[in-house]
């Protein structure tokens, strides 16, 4: 019997997730890329509390694997990435899942989500890896995502991806 194709879905972050999230972000694979796991994980719950970001818990096939976000630079003065068109998102992608790792679930999560953004007229999605994540950089260009430069902000060096909706040219 064929196994149909994986299906990937997101469903909205709420406090009960935050055991798994902070195992995820104590895994070696994660924690190499993110900070302090306790920061982090305050940071998540900041962030949850204020509404500022739309999170999710990464689903294959209903299976929890990783942690994703998507924000609005224009809507921070400050922010280092609000210089794309109006209307632009950033997103972060992590698996959290050492078993999920390498299999291009990232990349197709990072893909369905993007897709879904462009259809609501979203103009672009950025994302921001370290510039020695090789591993990510090559799931982000598999998900459609190209270099644009490389910036230092708040986080650290970041290689700014964007990937532009073509419906909108």
């Amino acid at each position: 019997m064929m196994r149909g194709m994986p299906i990937i879905t997101f469903t909205p972050l709420a406090e009960d997730g935050f055991p798994l999230l902070a195992r995820w972000l104590a895994a070696p694979h994660v924690r190499a890329w993110w900070g302090d796991p306790a920061e982090e994980l305050a940071g998540i719950a900041d962030d949850l509390a204020s509404g500022a970001l739309e999170q999710f818990i990464v689903r294959l096939d209903g299976r929890p694997i990783g942690y994703l976000q998507c924000y609005r630079p224009d809507d921070l003065p400050d922010h280092p990435y609000n210089d794309g068109p109006a209307g632009t998102r950033g997103v972060d992608v992590t698996i959290g899942e050492a078993d999920a790792i390498g299999r291009g679930y990232g990349s197709a999560a990072l893909r369905q989500f993007v897709d879904a953004l462009f259809e609501a007229g979203v103009p672009r999605a950025v994302i921001d890896p370290d510039p020695k994540n090789i591993a990510a950089i090559r799931a982000y260009e598999k998900a459609g995502f190209h270099p644009i430069d490389e910036r230092d902000t708040e986080w650290g060096r970041v290689l700014l991806m964007a990937r532009e909706n073509d419906r909108l040219r």
